[in-house]
């Protein structure tokens, strides 16, 4: 009986060593079999396993996935040469483009596999200007802005479960859609500056209300502004960046992007430099362009010049030439089948001493050939005069170049626009800046200087892939 528990006593030590050491090599056996499962993963499914536990390691060198936001013509374009440097990168998996303003058709210029637009993607009755009257906000309000709008806003508060980064181009409304998608993100702030209301009379009421303020941007893009999921703030000028800066904001400025994507010198226009040369910029929003080209034709009628005039006229690649050649007929102008200036005019118009270049797409490249400007536009306008091309402007009905917007940018160039009130002001200064050069120039080097030179978006991307991607 002894016997047979002594050995009962012995099986019982055994069976317990036994069942330990097989608890401690559980683990291993477990990360074994974890190891063998993992390692049958087709390659794919470990490539999406990766993907999405990378971006929660900060120490991670996992490709990005980016969505740029922006909300007009101007920030469009911006947009675009910021993408183009993104897609160069190894580390950008691929850029969703939402554009909030318009169809986004300068995106379709890129073919690549990494970028495609989002969204929901319609031409505004305003072109994007409702801001600037009730009577646009009101077309924009019928023709469904409100709905697409907030569609794009449901969009992108999905994106954060794919840990997406977005860069925001623009004001309020791409920098709110950035906010609230949760996503960390980047702002790029084109639009606003404080040489709005710091320069110029600063008399009327929103002046007192931006000082009041001390920045153009208001309290509630501000809030924006200080998430913590703001990684960056990049402002179009310095003074902006400054005012930003005193409120405890680290805003930064590197120079305006919007002078990237203009030529400085074309060796063309040795072909025109006999001619006074002058460039026609109307807009991009139809019917309002053509409205701009009529009024600017109809003043040049009274222009008498001692040499021939060259008008540049560079056409929006939504421009309709058929329409814009029947402006020009009524005008008085005829298509010339045996004259050519060979700087890549699509057609030559005349009439009398004035001739008129036609061409699609051409701005980038016409726009250091004239030495003034008559100018009905935004972002354009904002370029001749970052190439020291001083410009006129005769604000028509709008709804997107207004008197009001007008005198804004007068103010924000210093003065290097000037903004007539009629025919007769516009024709006597028209010829002041034709005629006498040190008046031209000196007319337009503050505006330079509030432009700043190119090479920003090399800066801006560099600053971003620090401060958003890493």
């Amino acid at each position: 009986m002894n016997n047979r528990f002594d050995k009962l006593t012995v099986l019982i030590r055994i069976s317990a060593e036994f069942i330990m050491k097989l608890k401690k090599a559980a683990p291993r056996f477990e990360l074994g079999i974890k190891d063998l499962q993992s390692s049958a993963l087709p390659l794919g499914h470990a490539a999406d396993r990766d993907s999405i536990e990378s971006p929660n390691d900060p120490t991670s060198n996992a490709s990005h996935s980016l969505i740029i936001i922006c909300n007009g013509h101007g920030e469009d374009v911006i947009a675009l040469e910021i993408i183009k440097r993104f897609l160069k990168q190894i580390k950008i998996k691929k850029i969703e483009v939402m554009p909030l303003v318009g169809n986004g058709k300068v995106f379709d210029s890129i073919n690549s596999k990494k970028l495609s637009k989002i969204g929901y993607l319609k031409e505004l009755p305003s072109g994007g200007f409702s801001n600037q009257s009730f009577k646009g906000f009101l077309l924009d309000l019928f023709a469904g802005y409100l709905i697409d709008t907030f569609k794009n806003f449901l969009i992108l508060r999905r994106k954060s479960r794919d840990y997406y980064k977005i860069i925001a181009v623009g004001d309020l409304l791409p920098l709110f859609f950035a906010w609230s998608s949760k996503c960390e993100f980047s702002f790029v702030g084109t639009p606003k500056s404080d040489h709005t209301w710091s320069s110029g009379p600063g008399w009327a009421l929103s002046d007192f209300y931006h000082k009041f303020k001390g920045s153009e941007w208001d309290p509630w893009e501000i809030f924006f502004m200080r998430s913590s999921r703001c990684k960056s703030l990049i402002m179009r000028d310095e003074i902006t960046a400054n005012n930003l800066n005193k409120k405890k904001i680290h805003a930064k400025y590197f120079g305006n992007p919007m002078m990237d994507f203009v030529d400085e010198k074309n060796e063309k226009i040795s072909n025109i430099l006999k001619f006074n040369r002058l460039i026609l910029i109307i807009g991009s929003r139809f019917p309002e362009a053509l409205n701009n080209l009529d009024i600017f034709l109809n003043c040049l009628k009274d222009l008498k010049l001692s040499n021939d005039l060259i008008i540049l006229l560079p056409l929006s690649f939504n421009a309709d030439v058929f329409n814009i050649s029947c402006h020009l007929k009524t005008n008085g102008y005829f298509k010339q089948k045996n004259i050519q200036f060979l700087v890549g005019e699509h057609s030559v118009w005349k009439n009398q001493d004035k001739y008129i270049l036609l061409g699609k797409n051409t701005f980038n490249k016409w726009a250091n050939m004239a030495t003034v400007g008559l100018s009905n536009a935004g972002t354009a306008t904002e370029q001749i005069t970052g190439l020291g091309i001083p410009s006129l402007s005769l604000p028509g009905e709008g709804p997107q170049f207004t008197k009001s917007f007008a005198k804004r940018q007068s103010r924000l160039l210093g003065g290097s626009v000037i903004v007539c009130d009629n025919k007769k002001n516009l024709i006597c200064n028209l010829k002041i800046l034709i005629n006498k050069k040190r008046y031209r120039l000196k007319q337009v080097k503050i505006g330079m200087k509030r432009m700043g030179k190119s090479g920003a978006s090399k800066k801006i991307v560099d600053y971003i892939n620090l401060s958003l991607l890493t």
